[in-house]
């Protein structure tokens, strides 16, 4: 899906690509010396893009939420980035989204409120925990507006009501094909989600998770839009590409969810 070519490229990259810049030089850096930590896109001007933001998101889903009107009123009055789910698949579950440049967020803002009263009676399920980053694949036109604008605007988009989110994790077969053969895997993947993205009926937001998981998982999806079935017809399409059939070793779990409440968009 770029958008959704971008959950395309997305779950064909693996779930995945961000884009770096975020700054007001395209060549702005603030790794290390010696240690290249940057996001990088397309050259402009001769000079490649590098960025060192990025976006990192989290969803936490509870259930035991019989209204969760006190839960929309707590994230609504803390000014919360996020947005609040609820869910398909449980009559009492609703899902936290959040997401800030600084992962600190998750836990000096979200926190405090998960541990208030506004969330007592609700129980965490653990095995929907999601937490990833933004990233780029290299050819981003803009790496600022694919890493950080991009998916703000999207999450905080009132007419993409619908979400479904998912971890998935790469087989070690797949790392060790030769960078061509990658290349075309995930170009078979990726057309599949330029069709839903040109078509405006699935949007998405593109995760890394690389040691962000305790499952171990490799990428986070978060497909978008205004009605469920595209966003289920994605993964349906995605299920016969090599990508999906031949290279993903764990797929999910998936959260399926309405929204009750955005972020404003900023």
């Amino acid at each position: 899906m770029a958008d959704v070519t971008t959950v395309t490229a997305g779950a064909a990259a693996a779930a995945g690509t961000a884009s770096p810049t975020a700054s007001a030089s395209p060549t702005a850096s603030a790794s290390p010396a010696g240690l290249d930590l940057d996001e990088k896109g397309r050259p402009k001007d001769g000079e490649p893009q590098r960025l060192s933001r990025r976006l990192f998101v989290q969803l936490l889903v509870f259930g035991g939420c019989a209204d969760p009107r006190p839960v929309r009123d707590a994230l609504d009055h803390a000014g919360v980035h996020g947005v609040l789910y609820e869910d398909v698949n449980d009559p009492r579950g609703v899902g936290v989204l959040a997401y800030d440049e600084d992962p600190a967020y998750f836990l000096d803002a979200v926190k405090p409120l998960v541990l208030g009263d506004s969330f007592r009676g609700l129980h965490l399920r653990e095995e929907f925990t999601m937490l990833g980053r933004t990233y780029s694949m290299g050819w981003e036109a803009d790496l600022e507006e694919a890493l950080l604008s991009r998916p703000r605007q999207n999450l905080a988009d009132p007419s993409l009501t619908w979400a479904v989110w998912y971890p998935l994790r790469r087989s070690g077969a797949f790392e060790e094909l030769p960078e061509a053969e990658q290349r075309a895997v995930l170009a078979e993947h990726g057309g599949i989600g330029r069709q839903f993205g040109k078509a405006g009926v699935a949007h998405d937001v593109r995760l890394a998770c690389h040691g962000l998981s305790k499952e171990d998982n490799d990428f986070i999806i978060g497909i978008l839009g205004s009605e469920l079935y595209p966003l289920s017809a994605v993964v349906q399409r995605m299920r016969k590409t090599r990508q999906t059939s031949r290279y993903l070793s764990r797929l999910g779990p998936f959260f399926v969810g309405r929204v009750l409440w955005q972020a404003p968009r900023a």
